[in-house]
């Protein structure tokens, strides 16, 4: 394991960063100004589409694939990721998830905008899609297709499944009844059981789930950060000094780039959108709509949604409290911890029951994204 944890690394030392970032924000900063900055001009028509009925009964609307992109966006990483890009690099780490959030935008309507374009309609007349369909039809290469499910496949059913996971049975660490050998294997049991529940029931079924779930959870989170952010006002202007004059301290930056509030503040906030990964182009392919570019505004709202929205909860809930972030703080004990300024040991308990809605719903949108991929590999019609 420990020659597998070295080689990970390595790998992750040079593809994430710098060669993710670098591509993910040239792409995004290309699409901006090649559709002159989409994300601004039309954000009013982005919602107003949202509502828009879908010509069949049983048809996905868009606000149904909306939520299932966000059931997958808005994860346990929205709590936990933030909270450790605030407490390694920096509360200007903050600054940074939101420009990247508004450079993504412009990504999310691309990706979103071609698998509507290129979707394939099953014997139901339930429609699919997602990179792999358009990579085959739009550049004629079944080959670079497969590959690209199969990368997606590894990243979301293995890799970002039992990093939610993990993150999950994280925080439960601040209660006495945790104990490393057992408590993980029974949580990871219990959320097995209940994804598996609503994945054995298809697409429709996690599409009901995350279309209940996700708006819930999320109006939930916000008001717990709107309620710290009340209860703690007069920190607030210093908390906003605190955002700008960190995210511009140059001489930090520069002084160590990898670790820095700049750097810390990217990853988190390409991470958590996935603008421009090709995953949520899974979910917009099976929206039924009037014409494709107005899935690809809805789901730059899903971006928006994910770090300007629950990312920045996130942070301001943390960062009014007063508490000071540091290394050893870092995740879910440093949102914990805040919490516990004004609400004691039911802090703790919001943050666990928050992070056991993020991590299901994250689990639900990835295999969602997974089943799509293995029916093109499979060359079946849903």
């Amino acid at each position: 394991m420990a020659i597998f944890e070295k080689m990970l690394s390595a790998v992750n030392g040079v593809l994430y960063y710098p060669i993710l970032i670098i591509v993910l924000i040239a792409c995004g900063l290309y699409f901006t100004i090649r559709t002159k900055f989409i994300q601004i001009r039309f954000l009013g028509e982005s919602f107003r589409v949202i509502t828009e009925k879908p010509e069949g009964k049983d048809d996905v609307s868009s606000f149904q694939a909306l939520m299932v992109s966000t059931a997958s966006r808005v994860g346990t990483g929205n709590i936990v990721g933030v909270a450790n890009a605030i407490c390694l690099g920096g509360p200007g780490a903050v600054f940074w998830m939101w420009l990247i959030a508004l450079i993504g935008g412009a990504s999310a309507f691309i990706e979103s905008t071609l698998a509507q374009i290129y979707k394939k309609r099953g014997d139901d007349g339930v429609s699919y899609g997602g990179p792999s369909y358009y990579i085959e039809n739009g550049l004629g290469s079944r080959a670079v297709g497969v590959i690209f499910a199969i990368a997606l496949i590894a990243t979301y059913a293995v890799g970002f499944n039992m990093l939610a996971s993990f993150n999950f049975q994280d925080s439960f660490k601040v209660y006495s009844f945790y104990t490393p050998k057992q408590t993980p294997y029974i949580i990871g049991a219990i959320l097995a059981l209940i994804s598996g529940y609503c994945i054995l029931g298809g697409g429709k079924r996690i599409i009901k789930f995350t279309s209940l779930l996700v708006p819930f959870m999320g109006i939930i989170f916000v008001v717990m950060a709107i309620i710290m952010i009340v209860i703690n006002i007069e920190n607030v202007p210093s908390m906003f000094a605190l955002i700008f004059e960190d995210a511009f301290n140059f001489k930090a930056i520069f002084g160590g780039i990898a670790g820095s509030a700049m750097v810390e503040g990217i990853k988190r906030g390409l991470y958590s959108n996935e603008a421009g990964m090709g995953s949520a182009p899974n979910a917009a392919a099976s929206a039924s709509v009037s014409h494709p570019v107005k899935q690809g505004l809805v789901q730059m709202i899903s971006v928006f949604l994910d770090t300007l929205v629950i990312c920045s909860a996130t942070a301001f809930m943390s960062l009014a409290s007063g508490i000071t972030p540091t290394e050893e703080l870092a995740g879910a004990p440093f949102v914990q911890a805040s919490l516990s300024t004004v609400f004691g040991h039911y802090g703790n308990i919001f943050i666990t029951v928050a992070l056991a809605l993020f991590a299901f719903t994250t689990l639900l949108g990835n295999l969602y994204y997974c089943d799509s991929c293995l029916t093109y590999l499979n060359k079946k019609v849903p």
